[in-house]
């Protein structure tokens, strides 16, 4: 499981923050529990595979908010049914 956290400039208001991700959503179909947050200027999501950055940042970029960075990371599953 990839966790991705895109840095965006621009969000001002809840709506923005839900433009945002619709923006993801769209641009990646797989993607769960998407989040924005105009506070820290940031969203991230979940994904079972890496996703195309460059890709992700033009699909943000085209909503007329501005997509700083993109990083991708391992997370591991938790609560019950993660343990091993």
């Amino acid at each position: 499981m990839m966790q991705t956290t895109l840095q965006i400039d621009g969000m001002m208001c809840g709506m923005c923050e839900a433009h945002v991700c619709d923006a993801i959503r769209k641009a990646v179909p797989s993607a769960k529990k998407v989040t924005a947050s105009r506070a820290k200027k940031q969203a991230s999501f979940l994904t079972d595979d890496v996703v195309d950055a460059d890709a992700l940042k033009a699909a943000i970029d085209t909503t007329g908010y501005a997509c700083l960075s993109v990083q991708s990371q391992p997370v591991e599953k938790k609560g019950w049914f993660g343990r091993k």
